[in-house]
């Protein structure tokens, strides 16, 4: 055998179909489409769950329970925080600032991934793990949350 042998299995390359050429290709006149109504013009389409006009089905189900709406948590793990100098303030603007977090505003956890390797940081964050906490007071360094801040 050689490459220019090589050649699909008979049968499994068909022509795609062309639409709409002719009374006599099978596929003329209304392309397919059936005669009128919302479906046959052009520009047609629905989205998911598109039940031509009637409710939907998701919509006729009764709804049960509820959703809780939760502020998502940016997590900081302990090797980005080695970026700052010693002796730095960490918080979520300095945070924001170095490109660590994308959102100032939204609540910062910092655990435990990585090792630090900066010595006396004063971190503020929203919530710490306890070993996160351990690693950067092993260091000399002080972790307040900001339930602990408020009290």
């Amino acid at each position: 055998m050689k490459l220019n042998e090589l050649a699909p299995a008979p049968g499994a390359k068909r022509n795609r179909n062309r639409v709409g050429r002719g009374v006599g290709s099978g596929n003329g006149k209304t392309a397919g489409r059936g005669q009128k109504g919302q479906k046959s013009r052009s520009g047609f389409s629905h989205s998911p769950g598109w039940e031509g006009g009637q409710s939907r089905l998701i919509e006729r189900l009764p709804k049960r329970g509820f959703n809780r709406y939760r502020i998502p948590v940016q997590v900081v793990n302990l090797r980005e925080l080695n970026r700052f100098a010693e002796g730095d303030t960490v918080s979520a603007e300095t945070l924001h600032a170095r490109g660590v977090i994308r959102h100032e505003n939204r609540p910062v956890k910092l655990l435990a991934k990585g090792t630090l390797e900066v010595k006396n940081l004063t971190v503020t964050v929203s919530a710490c793990s306890a070993a996160a906490r351990e690693a950067v007071s092993a260091q000399g360094g002080t972790v307040t949350t900001q339930t602990e801040a408020a009290q």
